[in-house]
């Protein structure tokens, strides 16, 4: 099955995540994390609807090192990067709608008026 998600790497989180040239959605995970497991459709289908946001997963457990870079302690925690840069962050599995709303100002939308 194609997946519309990346699955990055401390080997290339610099290149795929931080040098991306549009805003990154990151959720750190584990496999024994169930919340995360739940989030895999959810992201899948923000990945594909839309399109000015790239979306990638890092297994914190193979990847400590960026995990402990940006001070992950609770999967799953997500993480938008742009430009290079952490812009924000939330912890915990929480509905497609909800997420989008949190990331209106990030897609260019009027947080009051997100879907």
């Amino acid at each position: 099955m194609t997946t519309h998600v990346h699955d990055a790497t401390d080997a290339d989180f610099d290149t795929a995540v931080l040098g991306a040239d549009r805003p990154t959605l990151v959720e750190f995970t584990a496999d024994w994390c169930g919340p995360c497991r739940q989030m895999a459709p959810v992201l899948e289908e923000i990945a594909i609807e839309e399109p000015g946001l790239a979306v990638a997963k890092l297994d914190v457990d193979r990847n400590p090192g960026t995990a402990a870079r940006y001070g992950v302690l609770s999967m799953p925690t997500f993480m938008v990067f742009s430009g290079g840069e952490p812009v924000r962050q939330f912890v915990g599995a929480r509905p497609k709608r909800r997420i989008l709303a949190e990331l209106a100002d990030v897609l260019g939308r009027n947080p009051a008026t997100a879907r």
